[in-house]
C-alpha cells in the first residue's frame, strides 16, 4: 500500500501496515535469519530439556531394578549432554532474539522518523509535539519488549506445551487426556484475559502520550508559566495526568491478579498424578514412567507462569504499534511529485485568482498578481490579512483551493517539490535555530559549505563580529532554538543562512523586526545585494524596506485592496495610509512625509 507524503526517504522499505501485528511481523521478517535461529534455538532447547526429563524415568528404573553402575553412568552422561545442549540452544535463541528485537526497534524508529519528515505542515500543525515524542521513544521501545522477551516467551509457551505433550504421548496416549483438557481450558481463559487487558493497555499508552504532551508544553512555555505564576496550577495538572496514568496500571494489575491459569495448572498437575497412579494400579505404567511423566508435566509450569508477563508485554507492544501506525498511516495532503517538472528557477511568480481556505475559513480570496524575475514585491496589511499565508502558497506549504500559483509559468503542484523548494529561501520573524554550532546553523541546507563561505555569508548579514565574541566562535553551541542568542542575533544568523543558499526566490517575512535601526541599515545594503537578480516577496511594516520595493500589494481581509508603488499608494489608497499612520513613528508615512498632507492622512 502506497502512503502519500511530501517527501520519501530513498531506500526506505515498505512494511505491511494492515494491522499492528502484521506490521511487527513484517519488521521481524526483514531480519528472518535471526528469527529462524531463535526459533531453532528454542526448539532444540525444549526437545533437549524434555528428553532429559524422559531419561530421568529411565535412570530411576535402573536404580530401582538394581542396574549396574555403568548403565546408570551412561544414562547420566546422556542426560548431561541434553542438559548442556538445552543451555546452548537457549543461549543462541536468546542471543538471536535480542539482536532481532534491537534491529526491529531501530528500523521502526527510523521508519517513523522518516515518515514524520515526509508529513505536510498541515499534519504537524495538528499534532502535539510531546505526544509525537512519546510515540517515537517509549512506544517504539515497547516493540523491543514485544520480541524480547515477549515473542521469546510465546515460543516458550507454544514449545513448552507441545514438546512435553509429545513426549507424554510417547509414554502413553491415554495420559494426554488431562494435559489436553488443561490446554483447551487455558486457551479459553487466556482469550478472555486478552480481551480484558487490551483496552486497558491502549488507554495506558494514550494517557502516557497526554502526560508527555502536557509536560512538553509546560517546559516549552516555562517563561509564560513563571510570568503568570502558574507553577502550582501546572503541578496540579501534571499530578492529575500522572494519577490517570497510574490508574491504568492499577487496572492492569487487577486484571493480572485474577489470572487463573496458574491455579488451573495446579489442579491439572494433581489430576495428572492421579491418572498416573490409576494406570500404575492397572499395571499400565511403571514407576519410571510416572517419574518421567510428572517431570514432563512440570515443564508446563514455566510457560503457564511466564504467559502472565508475556501477554502483558505483547499487548503493550501492540498498543504502542497501533499508536505508531496512526502516525504512519496519516496521509499528507501534499505529495512530493517525484516525476514533476524539474528545472532551474528563473523567478517569475504569478497568482491566478487564488482562493485558499483553512479549516473551512476563507483566508485568501481571488488573489491575482505577478512578480517578474528579479523584482521585489512588498506585501502589507493588518494582522490576520493573510500575508504569511500567501508566501506559504508560493513554497507549497499549503495547496490552493481555487486558482493557481505559477512559478515560471508552471503550476507549483506540477513541480518536483524538492527541486522547487531547494531554490527558495525564507526568513521569518520567529527564527528557528537548531541546538548545534553557529556554523552548522548557517550552513543548514547547503551541502559541503566551506568555512570561508560561511564566514562571508555571516559578514554580509552583519553577524561576523558578534559570532567572534563567543569563546568558540563559529563552533559555539547556541542551545535549543538559539536560546543563548538575542532576537536580533538569531535573525542575523537566519539572514546569513539565506545568503549562503543564494536562492532564486527569496521570501522575507518581517525578517528584521528584532534588529535595531543602525544594524538594519547595514543589513539592508547586504540584502539589496543578495536580492539582485532574485525575485523577492517582502512582508514588513518598516517603510525603510517597503519604499525600495518595485511594487506593493495591500491586503485587507484576504483580498487585494490596492497595489502599486509606494508613492502611488500614498496618494490613492486610504487603506495603505491608514496601515502606517497608526504607528505614529518617524518611520511611518505620517512621520516622514511633510508638506504632503501627512497630518490629514493620519486623521
Amino acid at each position: 500500500m502506497a502512503h502519500k507524503s511530501e517527501f520519501s526517504i530513498e531506500g526506505m522499505r515498505e512494511y505491511n501496515r494492515r494491522s499492528p501485528v502484521r506490521w511487527i511481523i513484517s519488521h521481524c521478517w526483514e531480519h528472518k535469519l535471526y528469527f529462524i535461529i531463535g526459533l531453532f534455538g528454542f526448539l532444540s532447547a525444549y526437545f533437549s530439556f524434555s528428553t532429559a526429563r524422559l531419561l530421568f524415568g529411565r535412570g530411576a528404573e535402573l536404580i530401582i531394578e538394581g542396574g549396574d553402575a555403568r548403565a546408570v553412568i551412561s544414562v547420566s552422561l546422556v542426560i548431561l549432554f541434553f542438559s548442556v545442549w538445552d543451555g546452548i540452544g537457549s543461549l543462541f535463541g536468546n542471543l538471536a532474539m535480542t539482536i532481532l528485537s534491537t534491529r526491529v526497534e531501530r528500523d521502526s524508529r527510523h521508519e517513523l522518523y522518516a515518515s514524520l519528515l515526509g508529513k505536510s505542515q498541515t499534519f504537524h500543525n495538528q499534532q502535539r509535539v510531546g505526544d509525537i515524542m512519546a510515540r517515537a521513544t517509549d512506544d517504539v521501545r515497547q516493540l523491543n519488549f514485544v520480541i524480547h522477551p515477549g515473542i521469546m516467551f510465546i515460543f516458550d509457551m507454544v514449545l513448552g506445551f507441545a514438546v512435553p505433550m509429545l513426549y507424554i504421548a510417547i509414554v502413553s496416549l491415554e495420559l494426554l487426556l488431562v494435559p489436553a483438557l488443561f490446554v483447551i481450558c487455558y486457551i479459553v481463559v487466556v482469550r478472555r484475559y486478552i480481551r480484558r487487558l487490551e483496552p486497558v493497555m491502549m488507554q495506558q499508552r494514550m494517557q502516557y502520550g497526554v502526560l508527555s504532551a502536557r509536560l512538553e508544553e509546560t517546559i516549552s512555555g516555562i517563561e509564560i508559566v513563571k510570568v503568570a505564576a502558574q507553577e502550582i496550577e501546572e503541578r496540579k495538572r501534571f499530578r492529575r495526568n500522572a494519577a490517570k496514568f497510574r490508574d491504568f496500571f492499577v487496572k492492569q494489575g487487577q486484571i493480572e491478579a485474577a489470572y487463573l491459569p496458574m491455579l488451573m495448572y495446579g489442579v491439572a498437575f494433581g489430576l495428572m498424578f492421579l491418572h498416573c497412579l490409576i494406570m500404575f494400579g492397572r499395571g499400565a505404567l511403571s514407576i519410571g514412567d510416572i517419574i518421567a511423566v510428572t517431570s514432563l508435566m512440570s515443564v508446563l509450569q514455566f510457560p503457564v507462569f511466564i504467559s502472565l508477563f508475556s501477554i502483558s508485554m505483547i499487548q503493550l507492544g501492540i498498543a504502542g504499534a497501533r499508536r505508531i501506525l496512526e502516525l504512519l498511516d496519516q496521509q499528507s495532503d501534499i505529495d512530493e511529485n517525484l516525476s514533476g517538472y524539474s528545472a532551474p528557477v528563473d523567478g517569475a511568480i504569478e497568482f491566478e485568482n487564488v482562493t485558499f481556505k483553512f479549516h473551512g475559513n476563507t483566508v485568501l480570496e481571488d488573489i491575482s498578481f505577478r512578480v517578474e524575475p528579479g523584482q521585489t514585491v512588498a506585501i502589507v496589511g493588518q494582522t490576520g490579512s493573510g500575508k504569511s499565508t500567501l508566501t506559504q502558497l508560493v513554497s507549497r506549504t499549503y495547496d490552493v483551493d481555487e486558482g493557481r500559483v505559477l512559478i515560471d509559468g508552471i503550476d507549483v503542484r506540477d513541480w518536483n517539490l524538492d527541486r522547487l523548494r531547494s531554490q527558495m529561501g525564507k526568513i521569518e520573524q520567529d527564527v528557528f535555530l537548531f541546538s548545534r554550532s553557529i556554523a552548522e546553523n548557517i550552513a543548514f541546507g547547503v551541502q559541503n559549505a566551506t568555512q570561508e563561505e560561511i564566514e562571508e555569508a555571516a559578514k554580509e548579514a552583519q553577524a561576523h563580529d558578534f559570532i567572534l565574541s563567543f569563546n568558540d566562535g563559529y563552533q559555539s553551541e547556541i542551545g535549543e532554538r538559539g536560546v543563548m542568542l538575542s532576537g536580533g542575533q538569531r535573525q542575523r544568523l537566519a539572514l546569513a543562512r539565506a545568503f549562503l543558499r543564494q536562492p532564486r526566490i527569496l521570501i522575507l517575512d518581517d525578517s528584521t523586526s528584532a534588529i535595531d535601526s543602525a544594524t538594519e541599515d547595514e543589513i539592508q545594503q547586504a540584502m539589496r545585494r543578495a536580492q539582485e537578480g532574485r525575485s523577492t516577496i517582502l512582508i514588513t511594516h518598516r517603510l525603510s524596506q517597503i519604499r525600495w520595493a518595485d511594487r506593493i500589494i495591500v491586503l485587507e481581509n484576504g483580498r487585494i485592496a490596492a497595489n502599486g508603488s509606494h508613492e502611488d499608494l500614498l496618494i490613492r489608497s486610504e487603506h495603505y495610509r491608514r496601515i502606517f499612520a497608526r504607528y505614529g513613528t518617524a518611520e511611518s508615512p505620517v512621520g516622514q512625509l511633510t508638506g504632503q498632507g501627512g497630518a490629514q492622512w493620519a486623521s
